[in-house]
């Protein structure tokens, strides 16, 4: 059930005209992922996707298009209804070529260094963090040091604009 409604919630952030009924389309979706996280067992996860995603993410998404004023700007491009088509039929043969690729590259899936009875034993939380600070210790440094400079591009355009 909670698949279901993250993929209509996650096609209607796509259909809705309005950015801010998209966001919130948005939050639903995320909500139901964040459900999907805690029926497959992985609470810590579930509880990041609500606190930074549904939580903090989505509320910089929303100042943002408050603060856009959007309705302002019109729409000067009338869609047509071939482009439409044309859309869902290239987008039905790209999802098409996306499953193929992964039924003949994952073919089973990985068993991966923790089976499900050493993460029970360990707990979610731990497993996480002995992943992160052993096999992806480097893209975890990196994706530090890639916030750290995204932090101080924003301050540093931010007091240009002052």
């Amino acid at each position: 059930m909670l698949a279901v409604v993250a993929t209509v919630t996650a096609m209607m952030v796509i259909a809705q005209k309005n950015p801010v009924v998209s966001a919130i389309y948005l939050i639903v979706t995320l909500f139901s992922l964040a459900g999907i996280y805690l029926l497959l067992g992985a609470q810590f996860v579930a509880i990041i996707q609500v606190l930074v995603y549904a939580g903090a993410i989505m509320v910089l998404f929303l100042f943002v298009i408050m603060l856009l004023n959007l309705e302002k700007e019109k729409k000067l491009v009338a869609r047509h209804r071939l482009q439409r088509i044309l859309g869902v039929f290239l987008g039905i043969i790209l999802l098409g070529q996306i499953g193929l690729i992964f039924a003949s590259v994952f073919p089973e899936a990985p068993k991966g260094h923790f089976p499900m009875e050493k993460v029970a034993a360990l707990g979610n939380t731990e497993v996480v963090a002995r992943l992160l600070f052993t096999d992806y210790l480097l893209p975890f440094e990196i994706t530090s040091v890639l916030l750290l400079v995204a932090i101080v591009g924003a301050i540093v355009l931010a007091k240009k604009q002052l």
